[in-house]
């Protein structure tokens, strides 16, 4: 006769049956819960990521009208003063300025001569001028910049009728 505590070859096979099933459920449980973490983790940095990139473009979004009148200040500056010490080192701010943001990514976006395309121009009037085709652009009003690819700020642009 088998005593109390002795089982039998069958139960035995049942209860490592058992023991090996609620094993793998643990495992699966285990390893959703890993894929679950890393997933987190992937998405937390894509977040994080994001709003680095969107702080940067507002941080570049303010430091650009700094550049427009750098800008503006140089056109209206004539020939034989740009050769003056002082204005030099103004003008060569302006080019550190530009190497910045070159550096983070920002290009400027090339139009004058160019078809008007309005995903990346704005039209701030139109000029009849013989010669043009319609729709050139005759003269960029505000620069426009690019980010890595994607319009930061449209160029303001005179286009032709």
């Amino acid at each position: 006769m088998m005593s109390e505590k002795e089982l039998s070859p069958e139960e035995i096979k049942k209860k490592l049956e058992e023991c090996q099933k609620k094993a793998e459920e643990y495992l699966a449980g285990w390893q959703r819960a890993r894929a679950d973490l890393l997933n987190y983790k992937k998405e937390e940095m894509e977040r994080v990521s994001g709003i680095l990139e969107y702080a940067l473009q507002e941080f570049i979004l303010k430091i650009l009208p700094i550049l427009d009148n750098f800008e503006i200040a140089e056109k209206k500056l004539p020939e034989k003063i740009k050769v003056d010490e002082q204005i030099k080192g103004l003008l060569q701010i302006k080019a550190q300025l530009q190497d910045f943001l070159k550096g983070q990514g920002i290009e400027e976006i090339k139009t004058v001569g160019k078809k008007f395309d309005p995903n990346f121009q704005e039209a701030v009037e139109t000029i009849e001028k013989e010669g043009v085709e319609s729709g050139t652009v005759l003269e960029e009003v505000q620069k426009g910049y690019m980010i890595n690819g994607r319009l930061l700020r449209p160029a303001r642009v005179k286009v032709a009728k």
